[in-house]
C-alpha cells in the first residue's frame, strides 16, 4: 500500500505542478494582495496530498464497491424493485457530491436544497434509463441524440423568458460528475458488464456518466420554467486577501473542521448503502471488507484535504487573477491565459485519473491513458478559450452549444462506438472540483471587473468544459479508425486487430506509429 501511494503522489506532484507554477508566472503581471500567495502555496500542498489519498482511496474500495453493486443489480430483471432502487442510489450519490455543493451556493436566487434535489433526481431518473439501457442493449448513440433533441427544445422554450438560466442548466450536468460520483458510477458499469459478458460488454461500463449528465440538464431546465428564476445573483466575487500568515493558518484551521463534516455526511450514506448490500446479498469476507474500510479512509482524508485546499486557497487565486487581469491595459489576455490554465487544470481533477485508468484497462491499452489525457486537455484548453471571450464579449453560449453539440452528435456515426461512450463521459468528469472551484470564480470575478452579466457569461463555462472533449476524443477515434485500415491495408497478416469496426472491442493496441 505503501508503494501505491507513493507512486499516486508522483502521479499529484505532476498534476497540480503546472498549474502551480502558470499563478506563480502570474504574479510578475498582477501579484497577490497580502499574504494569499501563501495560502495559495499551502493549498497546492494539500491538493497533491489529498488527490494521492484520493486516487488510491478511489481504486481500493470506491471501484470495487461500485463494481460489486453493480454486479448484483444487473442480475435483478424485476422492474418493481430495480427502478426504485437504482434511483435511490443516483440520488443518494448525488447529493454526496461536493461539486454541486459549490455550484448550489453561488445561485441566490434559489435555494441551495432547491438545486441539489433537483439535480440529485435528474441524476437518479437518467441512471435508472442508463441500467434499462444496458439490460435491453440499447443503441448508446441513438439515445444520446434523442437526449440531446429534447435538451435543446426544453432549451428553446426557456429561452424564450429571458434564457440566462440556461448556462447554469448545463453546469449543473458538468458539477453532478465528481470525484464521488463519477468512480461509483463507472464502477457500477463495470460491474453489469462482468456479470453480462457479451461481445458489447464493454461498450456498457462506459456511457453511463454521459447518461447521468444529461438528466441534471433537463432537471434544472424544468425547474427554471416552473419556478421563474430567470437570471441567478451570485456573490462568488470577494476574495479573502489575507493580512498576516497567522491569518492564512486560521483560515485552513477553521475550514478543515467544516470539510471533515461535510465529506463524512457525503461518504456515510455511500457506504451504508454498500453495507446494506454487503449484509443483504454480497455477504463478503471479512478481510475483504476491512481492505475496503482502508480505502473509505483514504478517500475521506484525500476530500478532506483537497476540498480544504480549493476552498481557502484556489478559490480566492482564482477570482483575484480573473478580475485582475480583466482590470489589465489589455483584458483579452485572459483568453490566452485561460487557454493555457485550461490546458492543465484537467490534469489536477481526481476523476480524470479514475477514467483514464479505467478506459486503459478495460481497453487493454488500445486506448492510453497519455493519449486520452491529451485529447481532454486540448479540448478543455479550447472551452476555457471559448469561455473567456464569452466574459469579454457577452456572446451568447447558444452560438457555441448548437454546432459543438451537432458536431459532437455527427462525428458518433463516424468514430468507433467505444469512442464515442467514452468522450461523453470524458466530457463530464473533464469539469469537476478543480473547474468549478478555480476556473469558475476566474471567470466571475473577470466577468464582475468588466461590468458583464455574470449570470450570462461566466455561467456556462462548467458546460463548455464539458462539452469540447467530446468532439476531440472523437475526432482521436476517427483519426485511429483511418490509421487502422493504412495498416490493414498494408500488411493484413502482421497487423494486430484493433478496436472492431462494428460495435466491439476486443484484446488489441495501437500501432506503434499512432
Amino acid at each position: 500500500m505503501k508503494d501505491k501511494l507513493l507512486e499516486k503522489l508522483k502521479e499529484a506532484v505532476a498534476s497540480v505542478l503546472p498549474v502551480t507554477l502558470i499563478v506563480l508566472a502570474l504574479q510578475f503581471i498582477t501579484p497577490f494582495p497580502g499574504h494569499m500567495l501563501a495560502a495559495f502555496l499551502v493549498a497546492a500542498v494539500l491538493l497533491i496530498v489529498g488527490m494521492a489519498f484520493f486516487a488510491l482511496g478511489a481504486e481500493v474500495a470506491m471501484m470495487p464497491m461500485g463494481e460489486r453493486i453493480g454486479a448484483h443489480i444487473i442480475k435483478s430483471k424485476r422492474y418493481l424493485i430495480l427502478i426504485p432502487v437504482v434511483f435511490f442510489i443516483g440520488m443518494l450519490i448525488t447529493v454526496a457530491e461536493p461539486d454541486l455543493q459549490v455550484l448550489a451556493d453561488q445561485l441566490h436566487s434559489i435555494n441551495s436544497w432547491t438545486v441539489i434535489l433537483t439535480v440529485a433526481a435528474g441524476v437518479g431518473a437518467f441512471l435508472v434509463f442508463a441500467v434499462i439501457r444496458v439490460i435491453k442493449n440499447g443503441d448508446i448513440t441513438k439515445i444520446l441524440l434523442a437526449s440531446y433533441v429534447l435538451v435543446f427544445a426544453l432549451a428553446g422554450t426557456l429561452a424564450i423568458d429571458d434564457g440566462s438560466f440556461i448556462p447554469v442548466a448545463f453546469d449543473a450536468g458538468g458539477v453532478t460528475t465528481g470525484p464521488i460520483t463519477v468512480p461509483f458510477i463507472m464502477a457500477l458499469g463495470i460491474g453489469f458488464a462482468s456479470v453480462r459478458g457479451s461481445r458489447a460488454a464493454n461498450e456498457d461500463s462506459f456511457g453511463m456518466v454521459a447518461l447521468c449528465s444529461i438528466g441534471p440538464v433537463l432537471a434544472m431546465m424544468v425547474l427554471g420554467m416552473t419556478t421563474r428564476a430567470g437570471s441567478v445573483s451570485t456573490g462568488g466575487t470577494e476574495y479573502t486577501a489575507y493580512k498576516t500568515l497567522l491569518s492564512v493558518f486560521g483560515a485552513f484551521a477553521r475550514s478543515l473542521p467544516t470539510y471533515m463534516r461535510e465529506v463524512l455526511l457525503a461518504l456515510v450514506p455511500v457506504v451504508v448503502l454498500f453495507l446494506i448490500f454487503q449484509f443483504v446479498f454480497l455477504k463478503l469476507p471479512v478481510r475483504v471488507l476491512a481492505r475496503l474500510g482502508v480505502g473509505v479512509v483514504y478517500t475521506y482524508v484525500g476530500l478532506v484535504l483537497f476540498l480544504t485546499g480549493v476552498h481557502c486557497g484556489f478559490m480566492p487565486a482564482g477570482t483575484f487573477l480573473g478580475a485582475s487581469l480583466a482590470d489589465t491595459a489589455n483584458p483579452w489576455i485572459l483568453v490566452p491565459i485561460g487557454m493555457l490554465l485550461g490546458f492543465f487544470v484537467v490534469m489536477a481533477e481526481p476523476a480524470v485519473r479514475v477514467l483514464n485508468k479505467q478506459v486503459e484497462e478495460i481497453t487493454v491499452g488500445a486506448i492510453s491513458g497519455r493519449a486520452m489525457l491529451f485529447s481532454l486537455s486540448i479540448g478543455v484548453a479550447v472551452s476555457l478559450g471559448i469561455s473567456m471571450l464569452r466574459v469579454l464579449t457577452g456572446v451568447s453560449i447558444w452560438y457555441f452549444l448548437i454546432p459543438c453539440y451537432a458536431a459532437a452528435i455527427e462525428l458518433s456515426f463516424v468514430a468507433p462506438k467505444i469512442f464515442t461512450v467514452i468522450a461523453f463521459d470524458s466530457g463530464g468528469v473533464a469539469s469537476g472540483p478543480m473547474t468549478a472551484t478555480f476556473m469558475l470564480p476566474f471567470a466571475i470575478g473577470a466577468s464582475a471587473a468588466l461590468g458583464g452579466n455574470v449570470s450570462s457569461d461566466a455561467f456556462g463555462l462548467v458546460a463548455l468544459v464539458a462539452l469540447t472533449p467530446l468532439i476531440t476524443i472523437q475526432i482521436l477515434g476517427a483519426v485511429y479508425k483511418l490509421k487502422l485500415k493504412r495498416v490493414e491495408a498494408a500488411d493484413k497478416e502482421n497487423a494486430a486487430p484493433a478496436i472492431m469496426l462494428d460495435d466491439s472491442i476486443s484484446i488489441i493496441e495501437f500501432p506503434e506509429e499512432f
